[in-house]
């Protein structure tokens, strides 16, 4: 148990992202953040302004909870040395190239608020890795790329396309995950 906000939290281990682990590869497509089980899976590019960041992280939590699955979310927090993971002394998990995340189980206002001042993280004050305790979608950030992949179902990844306000390109699992103008590194 991890304790913040005066409550107790649950600390994932790898048991809760063997299935991610286990079903994601190396390499340029989607599978490379994203097990290739769900029915449609989306690239979510991070805006480049600063000052849009708040209205995006927004319109994605906004997205994420009217999507099926359960309230209580799995919130992974990369440990790149100088990212605040909300739990400094807890344990970490590993995922994709070796990278330690702290992880723990709460839900969308955690998710929002837990690195909402925060000076300095990779990609955004949300979580680097979200997903619902019964694994209905996936959200991850990785270390090196500037975008969310996203895997879920058809409802969801609709959902993300047709907002205007996001830029969102539907890949597929053998194509690349890269979105134009973009480079993984």
């Amino acid at each position: 148990m991890g304790r913040k906000d005066d409550r107790d939290w649950e600390l994932g281990t790898q048991d809760e992202v063997a299935w991610i682990a286990d079903m994601t590869t190396v390499g340029p497509t989607i599978s490379s953040a994203i097990p290739p089980i769900f029915d449609a899976y989306a690239t979510v590019v991070l805006p480049v302004e600063a000052e849009a960041l708040e209205d995006h992280e927004c319109r994605l939590m906004r997205l994420l909870e009217e999507a099926p699955g359960d309230r209580a979310w799995w919130l992974g927090y990369l440990d790149t040395g100088t990212d605040d993971v909300v739990f400094t002394d807890a344990p970490r998990v590993r995922l994709y190239a070796g990278w330690p995340y702290v992880l723990v189980k709460a839900g969308r206002l955690q998710a929002q608020q837990w690195r909402a001042d925060a000076a300095f993280t990779t990609h955004s004050r949300l979580p680097d890795l979200m997903f619902p305790a019964d694994r209905t979608w996936l959200l991850s950030a990785l270390w090196d790329d500037d975008w969310w992949s996203l895997g879920g179902p058809r409802s969801l990844i609709d959902a993300f396309t047709r907002d205007p306000d996001l830029e969102v390109r539907e890949v597929t699992t053998d194509e690349s995950a890269t979105p134009p103008g973009h480079v993984s590194r």
